[in-house]
């Protein structure tokens, strides 16, 4: 494995960032921060401090910034680099694995490749024992720091994660990088360290963060594949490893944790009902409508297409509800008409299954009401169709 880029951040500079000075230097950015321009900011403290002190004190208030739709409050202790930054765990994701890991008997983990230490912070505040190991010296320097800077207990090592070879009571965890000089990688084959050993390490007890878009047939056997979702959006496929595993494929929606696992449900489609459902993407990736489906009651529109409909009233946060008002014309020339007919303007469109493009759509219809709409475009049996909704609140 090759150390990473760390965006002109070195080693030298992190550990004077870290002294009596630059600690002094860092708080007083922060206390500045939104008070004076980065410029006047920049050249008041270059009159005390050398310029690269200044930058990198500079660069971390502004990614602490960045950072707390991540990390929440502790990102105004933390230390990252872009990069880093970009490729961390979130904390809501990171929390919900060390909380399985736990449940699962587990007492400690060594976090092969562990970045600037975010999965290490959860799994330390969880209460397991917990060892990174990171072959760049800047994200193993800041990893440590992190911990220290939360009070949290961890050991942290600079070593080529390939080497390591983990004790009998660890678990290993791993989150190959998934970018390279083109930016990120969606390809099992361009992982460092590559897939082959990761797989192998699933054989035993070891989790593995992977991209979201992976196949369902990339996925050993007897490894459970755990698709996550954070505030509606999918940050990651986890692999448990076949100690671990517990079911075949698994979805679950953060902040709530509400899951959803593979029991072989055949889908039943069905005419339109009161409410329809737009699963959770996780649900979706996860290959798990079916089962999502039939907790809620209710039937698929259509086999192929990932909208369920149901007359049960809102409820968990598994899928996004929308009330029927009316279903209007598919074709585009009478569905103008309707718009026009019952004042609907300021569209907001929803689309599966069908080849439209929505700003397009949008534009032709000329819908200038002063009704604001939802129209989710869809297929039903394999014809086209339209229904104005109304997003339901949970």
């Amino acid at each position: 494995m090759t150390p990473r880029h760390n965006g002109g951040v070195d080693r030298a500079t992190f550990d004077r960032l870290l002294s009596p000075e630059g600690q002094e230097l860092l708080a007083d950015v922060q206390a500045r921060a939104g008070i004076e321009s980065d410029l006047a900011l920049g050249s008041r403290l270059r009159e005390r401090y050398d310029a690269a002190l200044v930058a990198a004190a500079v660069t971390q208030c502004h990614l602490r910034g960045r950072a707390t739709a991540k990390f929440g409050p502790d990102a105004a202790h933390l230390y990252f680099t872009h990069d880093a930054l970009e490729q961390s765990t979130r904390g809501a994701v990171a929390r919900h694995r060390a909380a399985r890991l736990v449940a699962s008997g587990v007492r400690a983990v060594l976090d092969l490749g562990c970045g600037i230490g975010g999965d290490l912070i959860a799994c330390a505040r969880a209460g397991l024992q917990v060892r990174g190991v990171e072959l760049d010296p800047v994200r193993a320097a800041i990893a440590r720091a992190n911990l220290a800077a939360l009070g949290l207990p961890g050991d942290v090592v600079e070593a080529d994660a390939m080497t390591i070879t983990p004790r009998s009571d660890e678990v290993v965890f791993v989150d190959p990088a998934r970018r390279d000089g083109r930016g990120r990688v969606t390809t099992l084959d361009g992982l460092v360290p590559p897939w082959d050993w990761v797989a192998a390490l699933l054989d035993g007890p070891a989790v593995a963060k992977l991209m979201p878009g992976i196949a369902h047939d990339a996925v050993p056997e007897g490894v459970e594949a755990e698709w996550v979702s954070d505030g509606g959006s999918l940050v990651e496929a986890c692999l448990w490893g076949k100690p671990l595993a517990q079911v075949e494929r698994r979805a679950t929606a953060l902040p709530s944790g509400a899951t959803l696992t593979a029991r072989g449900t055949v889908p039943v489609t069905g005419a339109p009902r009161r409410y329809l459902v737009e699963p959770d993407d996780a649900v979706i990736r996860a290959g798990l409508v079916a089962e999502l489906a039939e907790d809620l009651g209710g039937t698929l529109l259509d086999p192929h297409i990932a909208y369920l409909t149901t007359d049960t009233a809102p409820e968990g946060e598994l899928g996004r509800w929308f009330e029927v008002v009316e279903e209007l014309p598919f074709r585009e020339k009478a569905l103008r008409s309707a718009l026009r007919e019952r004042d609907l303007g300021t569209l907001t469109i929803k689309k599966r299954g069908v080849d439209i493009i929505p700003e397009q759509l949008v534009a032709r219809l000329k819908a200038r009401g002063s009704v604001p709409a939802t129209l989710v475009l869809t297929r039903v049996d394999g014809a086209g169709r339209v229904f104005w909704v109304r997003p339901c609140a949970r």
